[in-house]
């Protein structure tokens, strides 16, 4: 792939998931040239050896091929894993855990530029996320994951505090009704829109690109409607952490943000991600 077909990329931005079979330099390297434009680093999993070697890796594709790549740290909140996927803490009041402040240390002192809270429930848990950051000397912005019932309820405030949205349908079509998940995303979308922050579309977005090596009709209508809807970025989490087309989800993935770009004003502006300096 040229330099030149890397600069005529998408205007949205696509968030890959790093994992077991994306965390080599090669690979790294591979998503990026085909259209990845942020690397989310998942602490739900791994160790900081590995997502300081992910980090390094990174920075050194970044070098190489000229282009800003952003790194997204994506801290785990009060997570219960369990056999058969996972759960949080429905007890604990704050988002922000102990572990979540040990993780955000570690990418505070690694250079990561952007950092996601997991299950935000009120706009105290993203002040307190953001003045840990900045008492740790950062200046982080911090992404709100929209995944549970009481944070749809405190919509509008979440949306005025944080910096950035995210719509984690995975975990939110836990806690509301399944069929009410598309007017949900697409309110959190409009209300980013009007505020003028980044909002993501993240999960199976295209997972069936986990095991096929091309998604289903439907994946491809849904990926197109979150640009039209107004997504900044869409995100794929197994499809390139685990799945055996990692490379290939992330080429088709930009080829319908070309497509769906095609269809939406050229004075639209995108509100990206960028890298911290």
């Amino acid at each position: 792939m040229t330099n030149d077909t890397i600069k005529n990329r998408s205007r949205a931005q696509i968030v890959a998931t790093l994992g077991p079979v994306t965390n080599s330099y090669e690979k790294i390297k591979a998503l990026a040239q085909a259209g990845a434009d942020v690397f989310r680093l998942n602490f739900s999993w791994g160790d900081f050896a590995e997502h300081r070697e992910q980090i390094k890796n990174i920075r050194t594709v970044e070098t190489e091929l000229g282009i800003p790549l952003v790194i997204l740290q994506d801290v785990p909140g009060p997570r219960i894993q369990k056999v058969a996927g996972h759960s949080y803490d429905h007890d604990s009041i704050k988002a922000l855990t102990d572990n979540d402040r040990e993780c955000i240390r570690f990418g505070v002192t690694e250079g990561v530029d952007c950092i996601a809270l997991s299950f935000v429930g009120t706009v105290a848990d993203i002040e307190e996320c953001r003045q840990f950051i900045h008492d740790l000397g950062g200046k982080q912005p911090v992404i709100a994951k929209i995944e549970r019932a009481i944070a749809v309820k405190n919509l509008s405030e979440l949306v005025t505090s944080a910096d950035a949205l995210m719509v984690a349908r995975g975990d939110l079509g836990e806690e509301i009704p399944l069929e009410q998940i598309p007017f949900v995303q697409a309110d959190i979308i409009s209300r980013a829109n009007s505020a003028g922050k980044p909002v993501i579309t993240a999960t199976q977005m295209m997972l069936s690109m986990v095991d096929h090596a091309v998604p289903t009709r439907a994946e491809v209508t849904d990926v197109e409607a979150a640009i039209m809807q107004g997504s900044d970025a869409v995100m794929l989490s197994e499809e390139t952490a685990k799945g055996t087309h990692a490379i290939e989800a992330v080429i088709m993935m930009e080829k319908i943000l070309v497509e769906a770009e095609k269809h939406v004003s050229k004075d639209r502006s995108f509100n990206i991600f960028k890298r911290l300096t």
